[in-house]
Parts: structure tokens; C-alpha cells; sequence
């Protein structure tokens, strides 16, 4: 891959994509495509490179959205918090950033490092560090990969800001969890700083020029009128779990989280059969009526309007949305025996056992 650039016209695959690939997390992509147009707009065109072309001394830093995306929604960012979390955490360690990382795909995860570029003139990193969203800052290869998520800076919109040095990824999370909750729900971070030879060990490869082709794709066949669900999902090897309308909702926003699932009714193909969905910011299993899994954290499920065919986030679910919902095979790290014991069932409180998207019935 080589590096190329990308302006406000590109905002808007690049932010349906993220939305599509955050598996129902990672953040509202409107209000993420606004910012990063505002800034584009404001500064110049973003730069993307791929790992490869990142000198092994660089410090490159993620820098993203921590909370409830269902918070996100109405307590919206000031626009510089990210810009402030990054520039405190240079101050602290005592030098500039030499590029920036998207941390995961969502619909504001993959666009705030966008508006962060452009204001900042720094290059992204083609890449993330989950190829999806996960609720937790423990849940990257970064961790698996040992790399540590501190010194962090965290900010929100009334100018509050913090640094946390933790002694593990886990109780970075746990103390940093506590003041977003205090910040009300939803705040800003810079973390994870690292070395370019880090990155070239941990990032996953060619993430945002998958989200850009996805928004691309889901862009062009909404064009042509057709559902892009058979057309992503040849794409990207995946396979059709559920076409079901909303008949209830269960929803609540604690310690940090959008917790939830979601009771849909078949349609179509479907018709007569029952489907649960649990999430916890992201979709996280998806089960028939016998409470069999059809698709299970790590691997994706994603989600699509089943009349206008753009991507649904969990803070979208609603009574009466009618849906298509896609599993997705994750990257080959998390299906590890690391990547399970950081990001698998087990560790949400399911009682299935990871079983990989193609090995499972429909």
C-alpha cells in the first residue's frame, strides 16, 4: 500500500464505514463526519501512510472518544478536547507526535483522528488496533503486543483534563472508566503512545482503506438501489445471521457503558423465528430463539437498516427498526488464545464458548 491523501468529499465513506465495521459501537458517525469535515475544511487534506513507511524512532499516538455512545448523542463535543488530550500528552512526554492512530473503527473513532490530523498537519496510520470497536481500552492488539495504553490524557468539553499512569492496560481502564463517568458519560483521550517500530508489531494493517472501501461500497449500491448487505458480505467473507424487526429494547447507560439487548421478530427469510442481540456498546452475541449463538465477540456482527441499507449503531436501535444483521470473521490475532482471554465470551459473562463465525449454525 502506499500513502495517499484524503478531503471532506472522502468524510463521508470514510465515516458510513466506520459506523458499518464498529460493529454497533465506536460512536455516532454524523456527528464524528461534521468534525473532521469542520476541520479538513479549516486546515487541509489528511495524509494517510501505511506502517511500513513509519520511521522506527516516531512517537505515534491514538487519540479517540471514550464513554456511551448513547451519551455522545446529546452531550456533543466542544471539537478540541482531542486536540487538547494530545497536546498534553506531549507536554508530558516532553515531545511531539509524529503521527496519529485510530484506535478502532466507529462511526467517531474513525473520524475524530481525521479532524486531530488535519488541525495538527500529522500523518494517520492505515491501520487500528481492534479492526472493529470493543467496549474496553484494555481490548487492542496494542496489549497483546505489550504495549502500554499510559501516560494517558484524558479531557472533556468543560476544560477538565488528567493524566493517568496505571500499573497494567486493565486499570488504566478501570481509573479512567471512573472519571469519563464523572466527566458525564462521554470524554476525550490521547494513549497508547508508541514507537514507529511498535506500530509495525501491533497495528492491524490497512483498516481505514477497508472502512473507506466499505462506505464506498455501501454508498454505491444505495445508489443503485439495492441493499448493500450481499454485496459487503461477499466482500468481506461474512455471512447473513438475521433479517428481523425490533419488538423490544432493553437499554440502560451504567458505569460508562450503553448495556443492552435487543428482542427482533424474522422477516422475510426469517419469518416465524425469534433473535436476540446483546451489546455492550458494540454488538456483542447474537443467539436464535433455542439460545444458540449465530455469531460471538470477537468476530463481528453488523448491522444494517433493512429498508435504507446504512449502517445501525446500538444508540439507533429502536421499536419497530427493521434490520439485516451480518457476522464478520475478526482478524487472526483475536482468535488467539490471548486475543479470546481478553475479548472473548468469557470475559463479557456469556456462557458460550468462542466458537469461530463459520463453524457456527444458522
Amino acid at each position: 500500500m502506499s500513502s495517499y491523501t484524503i478531503t471532506e468529499n472522502e468524510m463521508e465513506a470514510i465515516a458510513t464505514g466506520g459506523a458499518f465495521l464498529g460493529t454497533g459501537g465506536g460512536g455516532d458517525p454524523y456527528i464524528g463526519k461534521l468534525m473532521a469535515q469542520s476541520a479538513i475544511a479549516q486546515h487541509g487534506s489528511v495524509k494517510v501512510i501505511p506502517p511500513e513507511d513509519v520511521p522506527d524512532d516516531w512517537l505515534c499516538v491514538p487519540v479517540c472518544m471514550m464513554g456511551a455512545p448513547t451519551v455522545m448523542v446529546e452531550k456533543l463535543p466542544s471539537g478540541d478536547e482531542a486536540g487538547r488530550a494530545l497536546e498534553q500528552l506531549e507536554a508530558f512526554l516532553g515531545r511531539k507526535a509524529d503521527a496519529l492512530i485510530c484506535i478502532e473503527a466507529g462511526g467517531l473513532n474513525s473520524t475524530i483522528p481525521f479532524a486531530v490530523a488535519a488541525a495538527t498537519g500529522l500523518p494517520l496510520i492505515d491501520g487500528d488496533g481492534m479492526g472493529r470497536a470493543f467496549p474496553e481500552l484494555q481490548m487492542v492488539s496494542f496489549t497483546m503486543q505489550g504495549v502500554a495504553a499510559t501516560p494517558m490524557v484524558i479531557t472533556d468539553e468543560k476544560g477538565n483534563s488528567s493524566v493517568i499512569n496505571a500499573i497494567s492496560n486493565l486499570w488504566t481502564e478501570r481509573l479512567a472508566r471512573s472519571q469519563t463517568v464523572e466527566m458525564g458519560g462521554a470524554a476525550l483521550v490521547a494513549l497508547y503512545p508508541m514507537s514507529g517500530a511498535e506500530v509495525k508489531k501491533s497495528i492491524l494493517r490497512n483498516t481505514l482503506s477497508l472502512i473507506f472501501e466499505i462506505g464506498s461500497i455501501i454508498t454505491g449500491e444505495r445508489s443503485e438501489n439495492r441493499n448493500p448487505a450481499a454485496a459487503l458480505i461477499e466482500r468481506l467473507n461474512g455471512k447473513r445471521l438475521l433479517t428481523g424487526r425490533v419488538v423490544d429494547i432493553e437499554r440502560k447507560t451504567e458505569g460508562g457503558f450503553a448495556r443492552g439487548q435487543a428482542t427482533l421478530k424474522g422477516m422475510d427469510d426469517d419469518e416465524g423465528r425469534t433473535f436476540k442481540v446483546n451489546f455492550q456498546n458494540e454488538f456483542l452475541i447474537a443467539l436464535n430463539d433455542k439460545d444458540e449463538a449465530l455469531a460471538v465477540t470477537p468476530d463481528l456482527i453488523c448491522a444494517l437498516d433493512a429498508d435504507g441499507g446504512l449502517p445501525v449503531t446500538t444508540e439507533q436501535l429502536r421499536y419497530g427498526l427493521a434490520i439485516t444483521m451480518m457476522g464478520l470473521p475478526c482478524d487472526a490475532q483475536w482468535r488467539t488464545e490471548a486475543g479470546i482471554k481478553l475479548v472473548g465470551p468469557g470475559y463479557f459473562g456469556y456462557p458460550q464458548a468462542y466458537t469461530p463465525l463459520e463453524e457456527l449454525p444458522l
